[in-house]
């Protein structure tokens, strides 16, 4: 574990992810004192990426979709 202060960690901030990223633990020291760690991400899962009309044909719009709401249903919107 290597200790740097915080002013050389902003100096040196590429240099320290470099080492992070290469598994090594740092730690960030203001007056001496640890407030922060620097560590290597741990490997996480890649997501899938989401493929575009994966649904395409299989839902339908009904052609009143757009028609104004009945009066009962815009009235509990309105909270009467």
């Amino acid at each position: 574990m290597h200790i740097v202060n915080i002013h050389a960690a902003k100096t040196h901030l590429s240099r320290l992810v470099d080492a992070a990223a290469a598994g090594e633990e740092i730690l960030i020291a203001r007056a001496g004192k640890p407030i922060a760690r620097l560590v290597p991400l741990q490997d996480t899962p890649v997501r899938p990426r989401r493929r575009l009309g994966v649904l395409a044909g299989k839902l339908t719009v009904p052609p009143d979709f757009d028609a104004p709401l009945p009066d009962d249903v815009l009235d509990s919107f309105e909270g009467h």
